[in-house]
């Protein structure tokens, strides 16, 4: 047999490295300002647009779906061809992988500061751009498969293994999570209520972790580690284990971020259980990757994109050491809801998703190319600035963290509890926010200094976008020597691959999930719990529009020191109306499970024009556009069936005259404002979302007793 003569296609992966380094630029800057607005609200110029609420959604799926992700195709593009030793499959469909999926992003840009969101953390795309996302997901996978069955490497190195399992876990992860019921264009109620649809977003949420921010990369770092040291990967055994238990195991550590929940114990359990195990398959891919650079440290000395390479995987290690210690009961009780999650997650981002990318960037456009990197003193820069960065970053929220648990949990020797206004927590961390955006800042620099510097490489070489390569042909089946190893069967066998990769993942979901989900005992009703007025559920998806969620949590824990300060803790039956559920997952202001009652309509109306009026050194912003725009009650229909439909016990009929029982419930609102001399009209925003906070908790009868 003759070589076969073929071309790499190296333009897509120019271009996915473009949408990286800009994408990473907007979105880390974006976190800049929600981190700003943390210490300093007025950093959103007094704009509905660029609150807080609104734009920290946009900074997650920026720095994650749009930096990470652009990153991951470029990294898949191009080591999957060498690996293969083919052309991707076809040339349209990456053009539309591409393409597709930058406007994905671009609709992300549009919706979310506009209000549009399900609210689910890392998924709060509502369902058009769902549909969108698995559509270019099917593309990605259609042009991987294809390049698979053509290749000329009958083996599947072990990256393309990762690649496999990230592809069709995150097609499950997604289609699950994005059972939703469509209201209209761009709005939707979740599927699931309340404790189901918590269970199913942090299954979600922890494995979108795992699967898009982790499997990839640790792909990558297979094929891209070994070609940067000149080595051979350190243990092909090890590499074996690392990624059959992980994925396995991983799948069922979501419940972790659930503890002290109304989550059933059991799947509490299970969470912790195996998030303990999780630190074995994750370490062996640490030590996978820092062993192959044994006996070159002196080469790490002297390449800053090795350097990238170690803090990354160290930093890898650092996160999936921490992730189980946070899933013991006793150490979450402290970390849940507080910054430590926030210098935890960073470590992660930061240090191993952030270092890896630039290593890989600073490698492959100089190769690309054709030419040398235009300045090592610059990518030197960028190293130590980054890595100062993340110290800059993440010590300050690891202190603001504990600071901020002690003071809530501490009493005074007479029982009392020292610190009963939130407030005072919030204040007391304010210098380690200040710290933590001067960290921030320094990181984004050294994007900057990386974007000059790449730039300046790409127009001093010339884009081989047509990269002349040959290879043999694959030889007949009959032809190939039978292996004795079954995982070496297994390798030549894509279809089977994916099917093997498949039933790991699924085992752990369905044990997980489905008695949470089909099982109504796990969920007892409670019998005083009632749905929610017209006017209160449109005051609901105001809340979930401003995304109100992103600082106040809806779940008190069953520790002294939360019912104290906020009143009985919470109980599984309170949010079977709830679609979706509004636990949160941090609390930088105070919970607001049982808000209803505790203070006047006046309180709420003020608090919300200016929140310094009544809390004096507030980060809250001013919502005060809620006075002037009025509530949108054509929805009131739709919003009614769409609920009675996913079982909320509406009469039939109800969504007739749904409207007149909310202007009624308007005018209360507002009478009952006039008689405390604020005069505001009754068919304005305000009034709906005060009448939604003043439901919260009012089903269940609070401590009466409870301070703020």
């Amino acid at each position: 047999m003759q070589p076969e003569k073929f071309y790499y296609d190296n333009k897509i992966v120019r271009n996915f490295g473009i949408a990286t380094v800009i994408w990473g630029i907007i979105g880390m800057t974006v976190g800049l300002i929600v981190a700003i607005q943390l210490y300093h609200p007025a950093a959103n110029m007094g704009n509905q647009y660029t609150t807080y609420g609104r734009i920290r959604p946009l900074h997650t799926n920026a720095v994650i779906f749009a930096f990470v992700g652009n990153a991951i195709f470029m990294g898949v593009y191009y080591s999957l061809q060498r690996l293969l030793k083919a052309r991707m499959f076809s040339d349209v469909l990456s053009q539309i992988h591409f393409w597709g999926w930058q406007l994905i992003i671009l609709s992300a840009v549009i919706t979310l500061p506009l209000g549009l969101t399900t609210s689910h953390e890392y998924a709060e795309l509502e369902w058009p751009i769902d549909i969108a996302i698995t559509i270019i997901w099917v593309v990605f996978g259609w042009n991987m498969f294809g390049t698979i069955f053509k290749r000329r490497e009958r083996h599947l190195y072990v990256a393309i293994w990762f690649y496999i399992a990230t592809f069709v876990t995150i097609a499950v992860l997604h289609i699950v999570n994005s059972f939703e019921l469509p209201v209209s264009a761009f709005k939707s109620y979740m599927v699931y209520a309340g404790v189901q649809d918590a269970l199913v977003q942090w299954w979600y949420g922890h494995n979108a972790v795992a699967f898009f921010l982790t499997t990839p990369y640790l792909g990558m770092m297979y094929y891209f580690l070994p070609k940067m040291a000149n080595r051979p990967i350190y243990s092909y055994k090890l590499s074996i284990l690392h990624f059959w238990a992980l994925i396995f195991i991983y799948i069922w550590a979501g419940p972790h971020h659930l503890l002290y929940t109304t989550l059933p114990g059991w799947a509490q359990s299970l969470g912790v259980a195996f998030s303990i195990m999780l630190i074995a398959p994750s370490w062996g891919g640490m030590i996978n990757g820092l062993l192959t650079l044994r006996g070159s440290w002196d080469k790490v000395r002297d390449d800053v994109i090795l350097k990238f390479m170690v803090v990354g995987l160290t930093a890898y290690g650092m996160a999936t050491f921490e992730g189980p210690m946070l899933s013991l009961k006793q150490v979450n009780g402290i970390a849940h809801f507080s910054d430590w999650i926030i210098a935890h997650v960073h470590v992660g981002a930061l240090g191993w998703n952030g270092f890896l990318t630039f290593a890989i960037l600073y490698w492959l456009i100089p190769r690309i190319y054709k030419t040398e990197l235009f300045s090592k003193k610059m990518a030197s820069f960028h190293f130590w600035i980054g890595t100062l960065g993340i110290l800059f970053y993440a010590i300050p929220m690891y202190w603001a963290g504990f600071t901020q648990s002690l003071m809530l949990k501490e009493f005074t020797a007479e029982g009392m509890l020292k610190y009963p206004n939130f407030l005072e927590s919030t204040l007391q961390i304010l210098p380690m926010h200040m710290m933590r955006s001067a960290g921030g800042a320094m990181y984004l620099l050294g994007v900057i200094v990386m974007a000059y510097n790449l730039t300046r490489t790409a127009l001093q070489g010339k884009l081989v976008a047509d990269e002349a390569a040959q290879a043999m042909p694959l030889e007949p089946v009959h032809m190939i020597a039978r292996e004795n190893s079954w995982h070496r069967r297994l390798e030549r066998k894509p279809i089977q691959m994916l099917i093997a990769a498949l039933l790991v993942i699924l085992v752990g979901t369905f044990i997980e999930l489905m008695p949470t989900l089909t099982v109504s005992s796990n969920i007892p009703t409670i019998a005083a719990v009632k749905p929610y007025t017209p006017l209160e559920l449109q005051g609901r998806d105001l809340y979930i529009r401003e995304g109100c969620v992103g600082c106040h949590s809806q779940t008190i824990r069953p520790f002294r020191s939360e019912t104290e300060r906020y009143g009985e803790y919470s109980k599984a039956g309170e949010f079977v109306y709830d679609h979706p559920f509004l636990w949160g997952s941090k609390r930088t202001g105070p919970d607001l499970a049982r808000e209803g009652q505790k203070y006047g309509n006046a309180w709420h109306y003020n608090h919300l024009m200016d929140p310094r009026l009544m809390s004096p050194g507030s980060i809250m912003p001013n919502y005060d556009w809620l006075i002037t725009q009025n509530l949108d009650t054509t929805s009131t229909r739709a919003k009614i069936n769409a609920m009675r439909k996913l079982g909320v016990p509406y009469p039939a009929g109800y969504e007739n005259i749904a409207n007149q029982d909310l202007e009624k419930q308007e005018k209360e609102i507002r009478d009952n404002l006039y008689a405390d001399h604020i005069k505001v009209k009754s068919n304005k925003e305000i009034i709906a979302l005060i009448a939604y906070l003043q439901r919260l908790g009012t089903d269940i009868k609070a401590n009466k007793t409870a301070n703020k």
